[in-house]
């Protein structure tokens, strides 16, 4: 069996049509249609039913779709781990990350890492922080940097950095007044908050009810950019880690006021690479800077680190 088989049929299950998968490819459709009759007479069984409406992966098909992508994969890194030895001053690398650790951590990151390695290129897919995890597992991602990630396991936490939540607010608003926000004041501002999905909202939740206070937020959204454009318009406050808003408070759009006391809720940014996997040179180089960017944007307040 040949990888250029595996690389027609991986294709032609992305597109589910032989003539866009043999456009993608630079083939003709009949180079297709014999690489998949190849796979078939491989494994003795059809992999694909032929239709006016496209193709249909059979039980045989489907089974070898859900492997043949990380296979392919996997020796794509194989063939990046043998240009390091080569040593080869190029490489690939592919990140996940969920939104809210891209404009004041991402971002700078991979700019200042790639002004260092120019011949490197990069991959950023912007998902949730629960598939930017499976990403790495499945090995379709190198690295993921998550911020609000529930708990999940099979990742390899490279660097674990607790974060706390501070109240966000213009400098115009009557908050601003304060050096430390009293939670029972809260009460008494029209609040945006996550929706419940969202791990931090229930813990606020229930420090609200542990303090017999009621919370009746004006604005729920599941969107980090909606929160920070209802308290640039000064509609709102909301509460996030500073380093969410780091671009907004550096500019003097925002404040982040801490919560007085012990009161407060942390929260943790997490570094995750597969557990077994060998990364490559160039995928090493730059899970060894951001963590060394991390450390340093997040140790600015004293934020406690693992």
């Amino acid at each position: 069996m040949q990888i250029r088989a595996l690389m027609y049929f991986d294709e032609l299950v992305r597109t589910n049509s032989m003539r866009q998968a043999a456009e993608n490819l630079n083939v003709a459709p009949t180079a297709i249609s014999r690489q998949i009759e190849n796979l078939e007479y491989h494994f003795g069984a059809p992999l694909v039913e032929r239709s006016a409406r496209g193709v249909k992966l059979t039980a045989a098909g489907e089974l070898l779709a859900a492997r043949a992508g990380r296979t392919l994969r996997e020796l794509d890194h194989v063939q990046q781990l043998i240009e390091d030895l080569k040593g080869l001053q190029r490489g690939r690398v592919s990140i996940y990350a969920d939104g809210a650790t891209v404009a004041n951590l991402l971002a700078p990151a991979l700019a200042e890492f790639s002004l260092k390695y120019p011949k490197l290129r990069f991959t950023v897919t912007i998902t949730s922080a629960r598939q930017a995890v499976d990403a790495v597992n499945s090995a379709e991602a190198d690295i993921a940097v998550t911020l609000f990630a529930p708990p999940m396991s099979g990742t390899k936490v490279r660097l674990r950095s607790e974060i706390a939540y501070d109240l966000i607010a213009t400098p115009q608003h009557p908050a601003a007044a304060h050096a430390e926000i009293p939670l029972r004041m809260l009460a008494d501002y029209a609040l945006a908050l996550p929706d419940q999905s969202f791990g931090f909202r229930q813990a606020f939740d229930a420090l609200f009810e542990k303090e017999g206070l009621s919370l009746d937020p004006v604005f729920v959204t599941s969107s980090l950019e909606m929160l920070k454009e209802l308290v640039l318009s000064g509609a709102a406050v909301t509460l996030l880690p500073a380093l969410t808003v780091g671009r907004e408070t550096e500019a003097g759009q925002l404040l982040a006021i801490p919560l007085a006391g012990k009161t407060g809720i942390r929260t943790h940014v997490d570094l995750c690479v597969a557990p077994d996997r060998q990364l490559s040179f160039a995928a090493t180089k730059l899970l060894d800077f951001i963590e060394r960017f991390m450390r340093e944007r997040t140790n600015r307040r004293g934020e406690t680190k693992d």
